[in-house]
């Protein structure tokens, strides 16, 4: 998980371990000890960032689907974000993120369709399929992934909105996709955000193990020769 870091009074002194006390300080208001550990690692995240104990009834996600996601962004996969908003709350350079971009308004004003919707289709030139999407500002953004078949890793839709960010977020429940999204009004791009990096820090921590794991092998590998060579 990735909490905000050492927090200092007005005076300078530290107020305790912040990461660790904020994630006590949510435990002790909210239990999630009987959720799949993924589910749970990117739940309290999203709790944690916003403050908002309702996302533990609201957000709708799959364990397996939250596998494939940290797998293929440990083996180096794109992510692609929907506004500046979303890419802001990842690591630097983390994310694709077309909007902005003045081929991105050139095809929005040629093809006659949203900036959004064109800023999809020129990120998934660069990411091609197998990329998480974080939609966590524009609901059309979601309709253009369906449209596309952009065959994501997984898509992370949390936009906020009454109405349009709803129905989006609805149909990308229906779409079959890979994803993880919520089903109220709720969300934005903080949370989108704060659900990709969970995810990005477990895919950080799986790269790792992996690496140690191959070292690992490659010494024992060596270790089993040196051997052999002094007992022959």
């Amino acid at each position: 998980m990735t909490w905000q870091e050492t927090v200092h009074r007005p005076d300078g002194t530290a107020v305790g371990d912040a990461p660790d006390a904020e994630l006590l300080a949510l435990r002790s208001r909210l239990d999630l000890a009987g959720l799949p550990p993924l589910t749970r690692t990117v739940t309290e995240q999203i709790i944690g960032t916003s403050a908002d104990l309702g996302y533990a009834n609201d957000l709708v996600c799959s364990e397996p689907w939250l596998e494939t996601a940290v797998g293929a962004l440990a083996a180096g996969a794109a992510v692609v974000a929907d506004g500046p908003v979303v890419a802001a709350g990842l690591a630097a350079g983390a994310a694709i993120c077309k909007v902005g971009e003045s081929l991105t308004e050139r095809l929005a004003r040629t093809a006659g369709i949203a900036m959004a919707a064109a800023a999809v289709r020129l990120a998934y030139a660069d990411a091609g399929p197998g990329a998480v999407w974080v939609v966590g500002s524009e609901p059309v953004a979601i309709y253009e992934i369906l449209s596309r078949n952009v065959q994501p890793a997984l898509v992370i839709g949390m936009p906020a909105g009454f109405v349009a960010a709803v129905e989006a977020k609805k149909a990308l429940r229906g779409s079959g996709l890979p994803a993880l999204t919520n089903v109220g009004e709720k969300g934005g791009a903080v949370v989108a955000a704060a659900a990709c990096q969970a995810l990005l820090a477990l895919a950080g921590q799986a790269a790792a193990m992996e690496s140690e794991h191959r070292g690992s092998s490659r010494g024992g590998r060596t270790g089993s020769a040196h051997q052999r060579q002094r007992t022959s």
